[in-house]
């Protein structure tokens, strides 16, 4: 019996200790709670009570935003929906059994595709021409250009902006290129402040570049003739004359064919139209996002100037709010 009453003491002070361990550890989470309640009640009647100010921030972010978007410019967008032209090419019959000749050669028997003819579009060669003879300098730089003297501004020569400037402007500013893997259209547009100039560019490019690869194909195929003509007379086989023979009526077919398609490159499937509605800049948006911006960075500065002028000590603060 005596041994006993160790125990039921041992016992009683274990739970009481668990007893304390219990309730100590809710109080703390308590006092955690009801501290960030405060915190957050704190900086709502800061920004509550400066509302008006915040308001006026706003409100003079979204008048700025307002009369700088009304300065901009419309830039309006003229674009044309293009296919593929399909290839006048037989990739069959003697054609085939005929390859590996015509690669000994230096012949080319098969098409390259529109992906040769979006990689001329895109080429700094190819743009340079096109802006070179549209004389688009004084158009891309007119704040630049004395229309009336024509003549440059500037009197320094080396300051004046040259073709290479004005393509590098057209590609990354005017020109859009985009091509659809699965149906193998390409949609190719140019965005200017000017909609009829920007429908006539894109006709004249599609035209321009139609012209180009075909004549890139007229010469490559008269090459591929002289050259099969000057073999034919010196080859003696039978049938290596037949194999040149051959290749020599694919390359006049190519040279007829060339010459009758316009299209060569690209057919048009709808051509480009005069736009009424400018493409940018979107004016609601910028002011929207000004006076979102502007509110933000007003709730940043009354809190920063709040807690800036605010004592050292927290609990008279606390009880002012």
């Amino acid at each position: 019996m005596k041994d006993s009453h160790p125990e039921s003491g041992e016992h009683g002070s274990s739970a009481s200790s668990d007893q304390r361990l219990v309730y100590v550890i809710p109080e703390e989470s308590s006092l955690r709670i009801d501290d960030d309640s405060i915190d957050v009640a704190r900086i709502w009647n800061i920004v509550w009570r400066k509302k008006w100010l915040i308001l006026a921030i706003s409100g003079i972010f979204a008048i700025a935003s307002i009369v700088y978007a009304l300065t901009l410019t419309h830039w309006y967008r003229s674009e044309m929906l293009l296919a593929p032209a399909d290839e006048k090419t037989m990739n069959t019959g003697i054609a085939g059994q005929l390859g590996s000749l015509a690669g000994l050669a230096g012949i080319s028997i098969g098409g390259g595709g529109n992906a040769e003819a979006l990689a001329v579009l895109r080429s700094r060669d190819f743009t340079r021409a096109f802006v070179e003879e549209q004389n688009m300098l004084p158009v891309l730089f007119a704040d630049k250009w004395d229309a009336e003297g024509n003549r440059w501004l500037d009197e320094d020569s080396e300051k004046w902006p040259n073709v290479s400037d004005a393509a590098r402007y057209f590609g990354s500013n005017m020109r859009r290129i985009s091509e659809s893997r699965e149906t193998g259209m390409v949609t190719v547009a140019i965005e200017w402040t000017d909609p009829h100039l920007a429908a006539s560019w894109v006709d004249t490019l599609i035209e321009r570049l139609n012209d180009h690869m075909r004549s890139r194909a007229l010469e490559q195929a008269q090459e591929n003739v002289d050259y099969l003509e000057a073999e034919l007379a010196t080859t003696s086989g039978f049938a290596m004359q037949q194999a040149v023979a051959r290749l020599l009526e694919r390359e006049h077919q190519k040279l007829m064919l060339a010459r009758g398609n316009m299209e060569f490159a690209f057919r048009v499937i709808d051509s480009a139209e005069v736009s009424d509605t400018p493409v940018r800049p979107n004016r609601r948006l910028m002011v929207i996002v000004a006076t979102l911006f502007g509110g933000v960075l007003a709730v940043f500065f009354v809190l920063a100037r709040h807690f800036a002028q605010a004592p050292a000590t927290g609990g008279d603060e606390r009880a002012s709010t």
